[in-house]
């Protein structure tokens, strides 16, 4: 039996509203790896052409989490981010991205962007979801075409980041 979108919701939905803390999401991050698993899921979710790299597919209207598919034709890479005040899980189903996570060194002032350090670097492949807490800065870097899934705890689209830069060697 295939895992829909709207089952998918669901487990989410129900795990959150358990504990919406970083237990609830880490069950959230599971149950990512259970719908990357599904192919019937995978199908329905990439089956149609992507009019743009990031769709929301589902966004709950009393908890706020966002359930997104992001389609990279070619390369791709992001600057260090965090995602402001939420968490998000990346959930790799296609193609492999290399993430490095990064510690702030120096915050945000004065107008001025923050500071950020490397820490590690770690190859995500397809199957495997990975969750960021609220403040986790981290940086993709995908060589070539590949497919997510990513939960936010909020619409990304609709909040503020830490405005961040690499720090000078």
């Amino acid at each position: 039996m295939s895992y829909t979108l709207h089952e998918f919701a669901a487990d989410i939905r129900a795990a959150l509203t358990a504990d919406p803390g970083p237990a609830g999401q880490e069950k959230v991050r599971l149950l990512t790896e259970k719908a990357l698993g599904d192919s019937d899921f995978m199908a329905a979710c990439f089956g149609v052409p992507a009019p743009k790299e990031r769709e929301v597919l589902y966004e709950d209207a009393d908890l706020g989490f966002a359930i997104c598919r992001h389609v990279y034709t070619g390369a791709k890479d992001s600057g260090p981010h965090d995602h402001g005040p939420t968490w998000a899980i990346y959930g790799q189903a296609e193609g492999e991205t290399d993430m490095t996570d990064w510690r702030i060194v120096t915050p945000p002032s004065g107008g001025k962007p923050g500071q950020v350090e490397k820490t590690r670097t770690y190859r995500l492949t397809p199957g495997v979801a990975h969750l960021y807490l609220a403040g986790d800065v981290h940086a993709p870097y995908r060589a070539g075409p590949t497919k997510l899934i990513r939960i936010e705890g909020r619409n990304t689209d609709k909040i503020s980041r830490t405005p961040l830069e690499a720090a000078a060697a």
